[in-house]
């Protein structure tokens, strides 16, 4: 069997709203972030994340937040890409409630990871619409930095 690889594709920094909070749900304590914009800078695609989107979270009782977001942004180029981003952030106590209040924190110090779906109708960047894609980010006070990386 072939080990897989992962290769960097992009950083994105991901500009948010403030928070706004539902209340409890179904499954826990539901809340969205909208997104408003952002900056990707990386080797493989580069541009701007689109005033479009939100962050749909799900905070379990046990303090893991499930993210389930979706979003867009425009290349370099003119191309449009959507970008549908689910996974998991979650750490200890002590060091979540210190992202929560939008303090500094290190993304060493918690697990904040995704799997990512990208899709185009633009043939330049066909190849997104096959491959997977997985993800590592932290969280700031009013955005979210993230590697994209495919997965080889």
């Amino acid at each position: 069997m072939i080990t897989p690889v992962l290769r960097h594709v992009c950083s994105f920094t991901v500009q948010l709203d403030p928070i706004m909070e539902m209340g409890p749900g179904r499954a826990g304590h539901r809340r969205i972030i909208p997104i408003v914009g952002g900056e990707v800078t990386g080797p493989a695609i580069r541009g701007r994340v689109l005033n479009l989107g939100a962050d749909w979270q799900t905070i379990f009782a046990d303090g893991v937040a499930h993210l389930d977001t979706r979003y867009a942004m425009e290349t370099h180029d003119g191309a449009v890409i959507e970008i549908v981003n689910v996974g998991f952030r979650h750490g200890p106590a002590d060091v979540m409630a210190r992202v929560a209040a939008g303090e500094p924190v290190d993304g060493t110090e918690y697990y904040m990871r995704t799997s990512a779906r990208l899709e185009t109708g633009d043939a330049r960047y066909d190849w997104v619409n096959r491959t997977v894609f997985v993800s590592a980010g932290m969280r700031r006070a009013d955005a979210v930095e993230i590697d994209l990386f495919a997965v080889e």
